[in-house]
């Protein structure tokens, strides 16, 4: 795919979710709940999990029916408001304690901590709503749908997925974790919901659990979801916080172990190249045209290459 053309299709992608979003989190919440709500969640980071839900359900079901359309935008929204609402708490002064997020205060410092909490907490329900519409208000995703989609991003969510790896992550620092115990963490921590994000696109695209695209799908997701971590490791030792909009440094400096830590900075870009090649050598082995995985592949490309 080429560069104008991916552009052309994640703005497109990125206008949908933005707008939708902006619908579905509630600035009418009580007590200031969805000023904090949508100061976290709406206008900020890459979207690349909303990204991942949409190429995979159109890699699945390129004819794209009404009915996987709703779907794949409920969940690439729901997929962003569990990304946001793990950001919120993640800050928070008991967790890492941060205070630069998308270029901007965390939420932390702008609303207090105990409205950053309610919001996170508000965030995670809300995307689970925005998963099980109301009879009329979201008819075209079947409940057997909502369901399946409801399973893979909790179980993403919870202790097999992002919280088991914050406690993982929280009870290593200043450790010398062994590479299988950091690739563990960081499946857990930030692959586990980029894999999710892939797995229920290919859901709304009607892709079933046994098959074989089913499988390399799941694959695809694993590898670039520890890609992504990895790089995000070697720009967090090599850029600056203004380029990240976040601050830089910070796991070096809590004497956290990271794959640059581990590796060294050429051992990590090295292992991420080596899974952007089980990333793409996934998708080849899929049996879904070349064609219809062209966003897929972009989209690795990207989170390999990037600088930010």
């Amino acid at each position: 795919m080429s560069p104008e053309l991916f552009k052309a299709w994640s703005t497109q992608v990125l206008t949908s979710v933005e707008s939708a979003l902006d619908n579905w989190v509630p600035e009418s919440a009580p007590a200031g709940l969805g000023q904090a709500m949508r100061y976290a969640s709406l206008d900020g980071g890459k979207r690349l999990r909303a990204l991942l839900v949409q190429a995979a359900a159109e890699a699945a079901d390129a004819g794209a029916t009404p009915a996987s359309q709703e779907a794949a935008l409920r969940a690439a929204c729901a997929v962003e408001l569990i990304h946001a609402y793990s950001l919120v708490h993640d800050d928070l002064p008991c967790m890492d304690n941060d205070v630069l997020r998308r270029g901007k205060p965390t939420a932390h410092v702008q609303f207090g901590e105990a409205q950053a909490m309610l919001a996170g907490d508000a965030m995670q329900a809300l995307a689970f709503e925005v998963l099980t519409p109301d009879v009329g208000e979201g008819a075209g995703v079947p409940p057997v749908l909502q369901a399946r989609l409801c399973r893979l991003l909790a179980r993403a969510s919870g202790q097999a997925g992002m919280a088991g790896g914050q406690a993982i992550d929280l009870a290593s620092v200043g450790a010398a974790l062994a590479e299988t115990s950091l690739r563990d963490m960081h499946h857990r921590k930030t692959g586990a919901l980029l894999r999710a994000s892939v797995q229920m696109g290919a859901a709304c695209g009607g892709v079933p659990t046994d098959s074989i695209a089913w499988q390399a799908l799941s694959d695809y997701g694993h590898a670039v979801g520890l890609a992504f971590q990895i790089v995000d490791d070697v720009l967090d030792a090599t850029q600056a916080s203004e380029t990240l909009g976040k601050t830089a440094g910070k796991d070096a400096d809590a004497n956290k172990p990271t794959y640059v830590s581990l590796l060294g900075l050429e051992g990590a870009r090295q292992e991420a190249s080596d899974l952007l090649h089980q990333a793409l050598s996934a998708l080849q082995r899929s049996g879904l045209p070349s064609q219809a995985t062209a966003s897929l592949r972009a989209l690795a490309e990207r989170i390999v290459h990037r600088d930010h």
